[in-house]
Parts: C-alpha cells; structure tokens; sequence
C-alpha cells in the first residue's frame, strides 16, 4: 500500500464523515461548515488523483460560491441559526436507504472495473479545455450563471421588509 493510497482512503474517510454530519446535524450554519470540509476532502481526492484544474475548480466553485451563497441566503432570510426541532424523524429508513444506495454502487463499481488497469489518454492543454468549454459547453455554463444570480435575487427578495407586513 503506497501512500497515495493512505492519503485516498484519510481524506475518503473524511469526506465520507463530514457528509454524515451534514445529513445528521440540527445545526443549520453548522451542516454548511461540514458541507465545506466535506467538499475539501473531496478536492484533496482529486489532487492525490492529479486532476489539479479540477481540485482547484472544486474550491473555487463549490467551496468558494456554492457554500457561500448558502450561508448568505440563511443569513439573508433570517432563517433559524440554532438547533431545530421539527426535524425530528426517524433515522432508521435514511441509514437503510443510503446504506442500501451506498452497498450497491459499491458492487456497481467492483463490477464495473473488476479492479484492472485503465490507459490514460494524451494529457490535454489550456487550449483544448478552453476550446470545449467555449463551444460544447458555453450554454449550460451560462445556464448555471443565471441560476445561481437568480438563487441570490430571491433571497434577497424574501429577506426585504414591506411595512405594514407581518413577517
């Protein structure tokens, strides 16, 4: 066992623990702050793979927007910060479905590879990728953007106080 292996099975360890805290805590600011060490580890995954533009994609994009847009709209929507106890529900059907999800993608994936050797392909330049992100994927990219700006635009929406309403 190398140690990138080591390294792969820490930081898949610890994605996979703080992705349990997220589902399992009562604490809303508090399951945004595990969804980032949990999108770290994964970053952290992907570089021991050497795929550093994606492990630097991963921060800058889920890590550095994503979540930050999340804490934002909870801050911007005056949602509740502390522990909430209308969520109580059973856990038992969550754990047997995610355990159940989680066993079969697992033998999918054994299946699947059968644990042999994959040839890697020509590595790609700046060129390439900006070649194929401009013309293949120029539409959904730009999608994503009008998502996420109008995600903020209803946040901000909701948080305004019109006098005279009761909120």
């Amino acid at each position: 066992m190398t140690a990138a292996d080591v390294l792969m099975i820490a930081l898949g360890a610890v994605a996979v623990g703080a992705g349990v805290l997220v589902v399992a805590t009562r604490h809303l600011v508090r399951a945004g702050l595990y969804l980032v060490v949990c999108l770290g580890a994964v970053a952290g995954l992907y570089l021991v793979l050497t795929a550093e533009l994606v492990a630097w994609v991963q921060l800058l994009i889920y890590v550095g927007a994503v979540v930050v847009l999340l804490l934002f709209a909870v801050m911007l929507t005056r949602a509740p910060i502390g522990a909430a106890d209308d969520l109580d529900r059973p856990g038992w059907p969550a754990a047997l479905i995610g355990g159940g999800t989680g066993l079969g993608l697992a033998a999918l994936l054994v299946d699947a590879f059968r644990w042999s050797t994959v040839d890697l392909p020509e590595p790609g330049t700046a060129e390439q990728l900006g070649a194929e992100l401009f013309q293949s994927w120029v539409l959904p990219f730009e999608v994503l953007s009008v998502l996420l700006l109008s995600a903020l635009v209803g946040a901000i929406a909701i948080s305004v106080r019109i006098p005279g309403r009761r909120q």
